[in-house]
């Protein structure tokens, strides 16, 4: 699996590198960015299976552009109140799942869960 690409926007330092550490480990190149720019120039150039958005950094609006724009990167969104109204709203706008910013084990379940429908949907 270590062969795909992830990157991260997170606003909180400390949450981002507990992200960092959890996805490291399952995939090649785990990297952060400070920024919605940041986020959209770095799937630009290196293309990315998967970006992991704080939707404190980023509004649906921007989760639908980005999935639109780039259609071959899943969006896993954190929050750190998700719940089930975010939840179907963030997949209405392209994402892959929404998970709560804490929980890492759930965000890289998310993104695994993500490279293999990935997988399926290109065989």
């Amino acid at each position: 699996m270590r062969a795909q690409n992830v990157v991260v926007l997170q606003g909180d330092s400390v949450i981002a590198q507990s992200l960092l550490n959890s996805l490291s480990s399952s995939f090649r190149s785990v990297r952060t960015v400070n920024s919605l720019g940041d986020l959209r120039a770095s799937i630009a150039r290196t293309r990315p299976a998967i970006v992991v958005i704080d939707m404190e950094a980023a509004t649906m609006a921007e989760v639908a552009n980005l999935s639109r724009e780039f259609p071959k990167t899943r969006v896993v969104c954190t929050h750190r109140l998700a719940d089930e109204a975010m939840w179907t709203e963030a997949l209405n706008a392209g994402a892959a799942d929404v998970c709560p910013s804490y929980d890492a084990k759930a965000v890289l379940s998310a993104a695994i869960r993500s490279t293999h429908r990935s997988r399926s949907v290109a065989a």
